[in-house]
């Protein structure tokens, strides 16, 4: 059997083509070996799957973890696992989260209620109870690489904003908005969005005539509520052609500019930047830049509203499955790691956390989703009808179990003379 090491040695070569094994490299791997191996599932352990003894230890081993957050095989609760292959527990102990994911998209279990599975799992802090090789080797990829380099740029437009307009027009509501919606005072999916995006123009305090930058622009909606209700010029950029192309339509006859650019290549200045619901794809070796970059953009008096999902804890890489089938080379900054990339560069004014609030928009997404679906198969196969299902709902899970958080956050350039007053 080959070492830990002689894996990692072979499967280091392999990442973007013929990319020799350095000391850097192999200081990293020494010290991810140390204090990650001892944790992951032994490989022979797992190679023995057809053992009937190892197939019910398996079981056991999954049913005492799932018994930590009151889940059952076989119960009766909406949050309660029903099994269809018994390969699941091997394949779940041997993979973690990626097995999980890839297992359930194969149907072989399901749940009636996923997003309170995942409330359940996420509460228990059952994620952090198994480890796998393949997270570590996520792990490593993103310490030697820049995932989210220029080049790499596009690619999260082409695998998930590029794969239909149409999917989007039925789950997303009345306006084409994909980020959390603020629900204060809404009851209903438009009203939290629209509400959203005044707020978001008054911590601004867009007036007429002001020239806005708009930095993941999406399909041109902010761009257009701003230029409709608040008179301003608008740029919006994007990754994504679709993006590009409809939001050139939903915002002809208004002082608005879609462009498809990545943010590294813009070099004008605005009075006024926001930042919706894009900077998890900006990478954590990219944080900095992607402040200096804002902050060369911002007129001495304007100001930045960023809103950005975030972790409880600084990660260097994604979830496994959300980075294999939904957000290829994403991840959710922490805290810490958002405030160190604007340290000396912005003055902060104001933090508002509502991350609860993305639970409801992220239900109100799959009820759409699910109502649309005789529509939506005309396109799309039963598979990712539970891939997508399992997205939607086990992201909604996540926000309330405060794994992870949403926040906006107002930078200004050098200081609010007087003070920020901050707004709700």
């Amino acid at each position: 059997m080959k070492t830990t090491l002689e894996i990692i040695k072979a499967d280091i070569g392999s990442v973007g083509g013929h990319i020799a094994p350095s000391r850097k490299l192999f200081a990293i791997a020494k010290d991810y070996v140390k204090n990650i191996c001892p944790r992951f599932i032994d490989d022979a352990f797992i190679s023995s799957t057809g053992n009937v003894n190892a197939r019910a230890n398996f079981r056991n081993k999954i049913e005492q973890l799932l018994s930590i957050a009151d889940i059952k095989i076989g119960g009766n609760r909406p949050w309660d696992l029903q099994v269809h292959n018994d390969d699941f527990y091997a394949r779940v102990l041997a993979e973690g989260s990626l097995g999980l994911g890839e297992s359930y998209m194969d149907g072989w279990w399901n749940c009636d209620r996923l997003d309170k599975f995942f409330h359940r799992i996420l509460r228990a802090e059952l994620d952090r109870k198994v480890k796998t090789r393949t997270e570590f080797f996520e792990v490593l990829k993103s310490k030697l690489f820049n995932l989210q380099k220029p080049s790499r740029a596009f690619q999260i437009g082409q695998r998930h904003y590029d794969i239909g307009n149409n999917l989007y027009k039925y789950m997303l509501g009345e306006r084409l908005i994909y980020s959390c919606g603020y629900w204060k005072n809404a009851s209903m999916l438009d009203e939290a969005q629209e509400a959203k995006l005044d707020l978001v123009c008054r911590k601004l305090g867009l007036r007429p005539g002001m020239r806005v930058l708009d930095i993941g622009c999406g399909w041109g909606e902010t761009a257009k509520f701003a230029a409709e209700r608040y008179q301003v010029e608008v740029v919006g950029i994007t990754v994504s052609e679709q993006q590009t192309k409809l939001g050139k339509e939903l915002c002809r006859g208004l002082p608005v500019d879609i462009r498809l650019q990545d943010y590294r290549n813009i070099e004008e200045t605005f009075d006024r930047i926001l930042s919706i619901g894009m900077f998890e794809h900006v990478g954590y070796k990219n944080y900095s830049t992607f402040m200096r970059i804002v902050k060369n953009c911002l007129k001495d008096r304007g100001l930045f509203l960023l809103q950005t999902i975030g972790g409880i804890k600084s990660v260097t890489r994604n979830d496994p499955w959300i980075e294999r089938y939904i957000f290829p080379n994403s991840m959710l900054p922490s805290a810490k790691q958002i405030c160190s990339a604007f340290e000396g560069v912005f003055v902060l004014e104001d933090w508002h956390s509502f991350g609860p609030d993305y639970d409801k928009t992220l239900i109100e997404w799959f009820r759409n989703f699910h109502e649309n679906w005789d529509i939506l198969k005309e396109y799309y196969d039963e598979r990712f009808y539970r891939m997508w299902k399992y997205y939607l709902l086990s992201c909604a899970g996540s926000f309330r179990a405060r794994e992870n958080q949403l926040c906006q956050i107002v930078l200004s350039a050098n200081g609010v003379p007087g003070g920020y007053r901050s707004i709700r």
